[in-house]
């Protein structure tokens, strides 16, 4: 029973995170064919790169979690996406302002350690 509840706890913070961070990543894919692209560079790897990489974490790696497919891989471009937005995009801002990333870093930090759980393509094959 714990099992069930806890991969039904798994379940939902997949759907949650992942559909609420594409809300975030999809209306970003429109600055692909902006020209030229202007994007921000937290990085130093330019904007064009830095968009890409943002469209990864905040696109293709939660389509990935939903479906539970690679999950644990598919959660490492969102942390390090969300790690970027809360403690390099947002270090000078007050909490309130880095709270929603550093939310997201804790779900996505959750699911790389854990895992998507029965109720995805991952747990079809256990």
């Amino acid at each position: 029973m714990k099992k069930d509840v806890t991969d039904l706890a798994l379940l939902i913070l997949r759907l949650g995170a992942g559909g609420l961070m594409l809300t975030h990543g999809i209306p970003k894919i429109n600055m692909l064919f902006a020209s030229p692209i202007q994007f921000a560079d937290p990085i130093g790897v330019g904007d064009t790169l830095s968009l890409i990489f943002a469209l990864i974490g905040e696109v293709i790696a939660p389509i990935l979690i939903i479906i539970g497919f690679k999950t644990k891989l598919a959660a490492i471009p969102s942390v390090i996406t969300m790690a970027v937005a809360a403690f390099i995009v947002h270090a000078n801002d007050d909490i309130a302002t880095k709270e929603k990333a550093l939310l997201y870093l804790i779900c996505f930090v959750t699911l790389l350690l854990a895992g998507a759980g029965k109720y995805s393509i991952d747990g079809m094959k256990k």
